[in-house]
């Protein structure tokens, strides 16, 4: 009886999950609807709210956003935006700092989650992953001495929650692991083990 309990938990937990995440980030597109005017929902048209038509919405919206973006005529006018929103003083340094972070995670230039590495934290001696999100910059590089780089502690099995670490570079050991091998590693709070890669033969010449 316990045998097949857990089996059916096994099978069970991942598809509850995987079905409540999803729920959940479509429950979050559809709000996209809000954009429209009230005769355009479509409690509105067809009489019933159609889960999932938001998140189509959403799709439009950022591929539309991303093709006007890469023509010339786009760029000026994203140019113009957010010279307009570097006037305004709150809205100034919240948009430049949240897009500074965009650019990082998001363009295929930047470094951030790029790496997985193993460092000792909380203490010495206790060991976990995390991610190099770039070197320490600003006033902080000039307080550091030797070369240091930035890390990403994630939490588990949240990895959206975490610390921001500057450690010295020679306390950092990368990984032969992606970052998706690793993220999954985190998540299943270590049940989920990446596969064990075989190590080159070394070679010896007499």
């Amino acid at each position: 009886m316990k045998k097949y309990f857990i089996t059916g938990l096994l099978v069970l937990v991942p598809l509850v999950i995987t079905i409540w995440v999803l729920k959940s980030l479509i429950g979050v597109m559809d709000q996209s609807l809000l954009l429209l005017p009230d005769a355009w929902h479509p409690h509105a048209l067809f009489g019933r709210d159609i889960p999932g038509l938001g998140a189509i919405l959403t799709i439009a919206i950022v591929l539309t956003t991303g093709v006007v973006a890469t023509n010339f005529f786009g760029r000026q006018l994203i140019h113009l935006w957010e010279k307009l929103l570097n006037r305004v003083p709150v809205v100034k340094s919240v948009y430049s700092s949240v897009k500074q972070v965009s650019d990082t995670l998001f363009s295929d230039s930047g470094n951030a989650f790029r790496k997985a590495v193993l460092v000792q934290y909380p203490r010495a001696g206790s060991w976990t992953i995390a991610f190099v999100t770039g070197t320490p910059g600003g006033d902080v590089g000039n307080h550091l001495k030797g070369e240091y780089v930035s890390i990403y502690v994630p939490t588990t099995p949240n990895p959206t929650s975490g610390f921001f670490l500057m450690m010295p570079k020679a306390d950092v050991i990368e990984l032969d692991m992606s970052v998706d091998e690793a993220l999954k590693y985190i998540i299943s709070m270590g049940v989920v083990a990446p596969a064990t890669k075989a190590q080159p033969l070394s070679t010896s010449t007499n």
